[in-house]
Parts: C-alpha cells; sequence; structure tokens
C-alpha cells in the first residue's frame, strides 16, 4: 500500500511539474510571436493539451494582448467550450477550431493558429502552395495540407471538425483559404519551430515571385533525396532535435529581454 501511494504521488508530481513547463513554453510562444510579429491585436490563438489530462487544453482570456501573456493566466477549456480552471472569456473562434482539432487528432497537442503576414498572403492566392524552389520550401512539402474552402469566421465547432478532418494525424500545416494557417506539432518547441520557418519559406517565395521573373523548380529526384534526409538523414545534437534548440534558444532570448513571462 505505501509503495503504491509512492507511485502514485510521483505521477502527480510529474503531472504537475508537465503542466507548469507546458504553462511556460505557450507563455513563451505567445512572447516570442510578438517579437517576430507573428500576431495580429489581441486574436489569433495559441493552445495547447493539458498535459495528463484527456478533456482540455490551455487558452488564454480573451482580451489579453500577446505581449502581456504569463504562465499563469491560462484558462483550462473543455472540448466543450466550459472554463475549468482559471478564469476569463472564451474567445469563441478559438473554441470552434482549437478545441475539435486537440479533440479528433490528439497527436497535434499544439495548436498555433496565426495570421502572419506572409503565410495569409500566400492563403489569399488561388494558387496558395509552397513550391520547391529551395531546401526550406522542400522541407514543408510533406507536412502541408490546404483548405481551398473559406466558409466564413469560425463560430460552430463542426468548422473546426471540418478542419481537423483536413490536416488527419499526417500533417502538421494547414493553409485555410482566405485566412492563415494552423501549425501543430507534439510540443510547443515542434510547432513553434514549423510556424516560424513556414512564414521564412513563405517571405522567400513571395519575394521571389514579386520578381516576375521565373521561379527555379528543383527537380522532382533532388526533391525525394531532400525529404528523405530531412526523415531520415538529419542529425539531433546533443539527444535533442533540432527545433528543440531552436526554441531553447528564443527562450534564453525572451529570459534576457521579458523574464515575466514565467510568472
Amino acid at each position: 500500500m505505501t509503495l503504491l501511494a509512492l507511485d502514485t504521488q510521483d505521477l502527480d508530481s510529474d503531472i504537475a511539474a508537465a503542466q507548469r513547463q507546458a504553462r511556460i513554453d505557450l507563455a513563451a510562444a505567445h512572447r516570442i510571436a510578438v517579437m517576430h510579429d507573428f500576431h495580429e491585436g489581441i486574436f489569433n490563438h495559441l493552445t495547447l493539451a493539458v498535459p495528463g489530462r484527456t478533456d482540455r487544453y490551455y487558452q488564454i482570456p480573451f482580451g489579453l494582448h500577446w505581449s502581456e501573456v504569463t504562465a499563469s493566466c491560462f484558462m483550462e477549456v473543455g472540448y466543450d467550450g466550459r472554463v475549468l480552471a482559471g478564469s476569463g472569456e472564451v474567445e469563441r473562434s478559438a473554441f470552434c477550431i482549437h478545441a475539435p482539432i486537440h479533440r479528433l487528432v490528439p497527436e497535434h497537442a499544439c495548436v498555433l493558429h496565426t495570421h502572419m503576414p506572409y503565410a495569409s498572403a500566400l492563403a489569399r492566392l488561388e494558387e496558395p502552395e509552397i513550391q520547391a524552389i529551395g531546401q526550406t520550401e522542400i522541407g514543408f512539402l510533406d507536412k502541408i495540407a490546404y483548405d481551398h474552402d473559406y466558409t466564413g469566421p469560425a463560430l460552430d465547432p463542426a468548422e473546426g471538425e471540418r478542419l481537423a478532418g483536413i490536416i488527419g494525424p499526417d500533417r502538421k500545416v494547414l493553409f485555410m483559404a482566405n485566412h492563415g494557417v494552423a501549425v501543430c506539432g507534439t510540443t510547443v518547441a515542434e510547432a513553434y519551430d514549423l510556424l516560424y520557418y513556414l512564414e521564412r519559406a513563405c517571405q522567400v517565395q513571395l519575394y521571389a515571385m514579386w520578381t516576375g521573373r521565373k521561379l527555379r523548380q528543383v527537380r522532382p529526384e533532388i526533391v525525394s533525396h531532400t525529404l528523405n534526409q530531412y526523415q531520415d538523414v538529419w542529425p539531433n545534437y546533443g539527444n535533442k532535435p533540432t527545433w528543440q534548440h531552436h526554441f531553447d534558444a528564443l527562450k534564453r532570448m525572451l529570459d534576457r529581454r521579458e523574464p515575466d513571462y514565467i510568472d
């Protein structure tokens, strides 16, 4: 009995530590997104499934600017839209997009939805696809799903269910026609790394398109070779994926500039 109680206590402690770290990382993502100019006033949404729970996710109260977000400010919002912990207003479109994705595609623990300018500009084109014109762009070719049907503001969970069906468990980036993007990951670090490089890829592609000159497409066999390298050969330095190194570096920048995000 004593041993069982000790195991349970350790498990609870581990979950509490994971929840604390999750809050810190999600707060960091909001602040870093301001640094990178990925924010849009008090709108757009960055969410994360609550570690150790299967019925809720973290969301900021409506009305906060992302520069104000701290680890303690998050509400725990149930997949039915109820506030289960914390206090504040649940922004409707955040719930209608994110709750269904978290519920239906649990592989996507972190869901970052933004209207960041370059990706959103591509989403407004008749042909929004990322093209195989450089190695950063190629790295996204097997990760992107495209929604070609804008249906208006997402104010019904059925819209989130539709989007969840498009992105599924095997894609991590959703281009939302006439709207923006949703980027997903198993952790905040993975999702934010993808968000950052997606915007860079979109920026470079648009710059290349704006020259009016013909784009140099990478040959299909080299595209396939490059994707295989990303999937099978790309090293993990220090037994950590590169996206974790990237996010750790961004948090160190934030520690120097805005250390209150961990509060």
